[in-house]
């Protein structure tokens, strides 16, 4: 069985997403990808034939206003190459996201990417966690401590540097990344079997 590929298709305005990225970057090693770290406001032709060539994309974006940043935007409508010959179709899919506030409206920037993902044919893997931190008895370092279900979602003080991005929330886009490729994997296993 080869290994899984995955690429991580970011935008990163002042390093936080970046450092969300590396840890879905290090969950996805460590179950076993191939990846790609790719830095969508630089994308480079090679970069784009390794996206093609991924049987999973994770995009990751900070939520500026609501959304996605404008970067990562243009790098959606960029993708649209792509769409033309559903080149990613039945590929997998995956996001994450971070904002100054707890909420900051980072559910819209998911339901961007799963609808990017939708238009291209791809399947989307969700988290596959319970929220944390929402009884008495748990606590802001809990896993998934902000409680979404999209995909991976941080929140980081808007005075603090990439340096202040929450452990739990670093943990969290490591599991997105184990999950994304323990999926692959399983997605590999099916077609070579059918």
């Amino acid at each position: 069985m080869t290994t899984p590929v995955v690429s991580i298709a970011y935008h990163s305005g002042h390093g936080h997403t970046a450092v969300l990225a590396e840890a879905v970057r290090a969950g996805a090693v460590e179950a076993g990808a191939e990846v790609h770290l790719i830095k969508v406001d630089e994308i480079t032709d090679e970069q784009w034939a390794a996206l093609d060539a991924s049987d999973a994309i994770v995009f990751g974006s900070p939520t500026y206003m609501g959304t996605a940043s404008g970067a990562f935007h243009a790098f959606a409508e960029a993708s649209s190459k792509r769409w033309f010959g559903q080149d990613w179709r039945d590929k997998l899919a995956a996001g994450f996201t971070n904002s100054g506030s707890k909420s900051g409206d980072k559910l819209h920037t998911l339901q961007f990417f799963q609808v990017l993902a939708g238009q291209h044919g791809m399947h989307w893997v969700n988290l596959g966690l319970h929220p944390g931190w929402n009884s008495s008895s748990a606590s802001e370092h809990d896993l998934n401590r902000l409680g979404f279900f999209a995909g991976a979602a941080a929140q980081t003080n808007v005075d603090e540097g990439p340096e202040a991005v929450h452990k739990a929330d670093i943990a969290t886009a490591e599991h997105l990344g184990r999950r994304v490729t323990e999926t692959a994997r399983t997605f590999r296993r099916g077609n070579a079997a059918a």
